[in-house]
């Protein structure tokens, strides 16, 4: 897994925590699960880089 890799998943994950919050505090439902998408999707990226360092 390169840095650049690392660092992009780790923003989207902070972003969606961030949006997350965000959307809970405004009652804001899209806001909130918007937020829980991004850290889903950071989350798979995350594992699907695991898989390939696991295979080098």
């Amino acid at each position: 897994m390169g840095l650049d890799d690392k660092i992009k998943n780790a923003a989207e994950d902070v972003t969606g925590k961030a949006k997350e919050a965000v959307g809970k505090g405004t009652n804001n439902e899209s806001l909130e699960r918007e937020g829980e998408a991004d850290q889903t999707k950071a989350n798979l990226k995350k594992a699907g880089e695991n898989v390939k360092d696991a295979f080098k």
